[in-house]
């Protein structure tokens, strides 16, 4: 037996103005929200190292960058729909778009390209995720409207010379993912699954693939995140924020607003930050020790 995991509350740490939410309809929120007029979903939070936070808004294709005296800029709005994103060492953006692929944003010019839309000249399902991973790969999860009923999602690899290769190809809804700090494991959230999979890499390939976390109620994962000792940290929607420790045991349940969609999160001084994503507001809260 283990004790049961410490309790917090996420609190509200700044909210999208007024005037970048006005419900309105999109082909985003038909498919996804049984055509709820949303002003907005926010996901893919990251910061850059000037502590500027940049999120992305999956239906209006937007971007948004709230810089640290608190005011939000609207960065970019194109023909798309951004759901992860990284903020690249040189300042760039990478956004895997559900519509569009593999894109890369200049916020200095507000332009963007996309780098890659098929993967063995087939079509993608639609991109949620990415990471690097500690070989220099990126790692996108290639998710699409996949899920129990349809287990096809896949987790894609990019190397740095730009070829995509299939990783995984039957997982019900992957979304976030992230590399272990000190093995070659990839974590992958299973969305329609409720769980977390382990994914062990030898010599690039993966192997014994398992079950790290299984998890109840709420929706299912949705980001997820390492912290500085290497425990992972999942967004759970309508839930809150798991926090497990090294051998994935529950440390810590940062429990979000009862209205509250978790979907990503980033991190920053020993806070999380947390996209609440229809109501258009980051949640925060103090990192257990």
């Amino acid at each position: 037996m283990y004790a049961p995991p410490e309790t917090r509350s996420l609190e509200i740490f700044d909210r999208l103005p007024e005037r970048f939410t006005k419900p309105r309809q999109s082909r985003w929120a038909d498919i996804n929200l049984a055509g709820h007029h949303a002003g907005c979903f926010l996901e893919g939070p990251d910061f850059d190292a000037a502590g500027n936070l940049y999120i992305v808004d999956i239906p209006f294709g937007r971007i948004f960058r709230r810089d640290p005296q608190g005011h939000w800029h609207l960065v970019i709005e194109y023909d798309g729909w951004p759901n992860g994103l990284k903020v690249l060492p040189d300042g760039h953006l990478l956004v895997a778009d559900f519509r569009r692929g593999l894109v890369r944003i200049d916020p200095a010019r507000g332009s963007h390209e996309v780098l890659f839309d098929t993967v063995g000249g087939q079509p993608l399902h639609g991109l949620n995720d990415l990471t690097f991973g500690l070989d220099g790969n990126l790692y996108i999860t290639d998710q699409g409207q996949t899920g129990l009923h349809d287990p096809r999602g896949r987790v894609l690899r990019m190397t740095p010379d730009g070829s995509v290769s299939i990783l995984l190809s039957n997982g019900p809804s992957p979304n976030g993912l992230v590399f272990d700090r000190q093995k070659p494991w990839l974590y992958v959230a299973m969305t329609r699954g409720n769980a977390i999979w382990r994914v062990p890499l030898f010599e690039g390939e993966p192997v014994k693939v398992g079950i790290a976390v299984q998890l109840s109620g709420g929706i299912g994962p949705d980001g997820i995140a390492m912290d500085a000792q290497g425990r992972l940290l999942v967004a759970h929607m309508q839930i809150g924020v798991w926090h497990f420790d090294s051998r994935n045991r529950p440390l810590a349940l940062y429990e979000a607003p009862a209205d509250s969609y978790t979907t990503n999160l980033a991190m920053r001084d020993k806070r999380i930050y947390v996209t609440d994503s229809i109501q258009g507001r980051i949640l925060t809260a103090d990192l257990v020790d």
